[in-house]
């Protein structure tokens, strides 16, 4: 298997696409109620869709990876995106930073490189 996409639920389809757009995913499906992006890198995907009833928070963390997540984060700012977390190095060998999209949805930008699927703890097949 592989993994195709991630579909979050939105309050409103308009703020969402240009969120997502300033993230940097592009855009290649767009109606009233549903939009989907391309990643800038690797093959997955990622949409939203309109919600009938109010987003809340449900507990989903939405990651992307960049190999230039301190000055994404800075352009990101300086656009007026805001942050709850500014980069910062985890215990688990990921850097992170962390934000909400206009529904409350947590993304996380990070950057892992080889510990992101390799961790020293990576469980060995038998």
């Amino acid at each position: 298997m592989n993994l195709n996409q991630v579909t979050v639920a939105v309050n409103e389809i308009a703020p969402a696409v240009a969120f997502y757009r300033g993230l940097g995913l592009r855009l290649i499906v767009l109606s009233p109620h549903y939009a989907r992006f391309e990643c800038q890198n690797g093959d997955a995907t990622f949409s939203v869709h309109l919600s009938p009833q109010p987003v809340s928070a449900h507990g989903v963390v939405v990651y992307f990876e960049c190999d230039d997540l301190d000055a994404r984060v800075r352009a990101l700012s300086e656009q007026g995106y805001v942050f709850s977390q500014l980069p910062q190095d985890e215990r688990w060998l990921w850097r992170e930073a962390r934000l909400l999209d206009p529904s409350g949805n947590e993304i996380c930008l990070y950057f892992a490189g080889d510990n992101r699927k390799n961790p020293p703890w990576r469980v060995q097949e038998a």
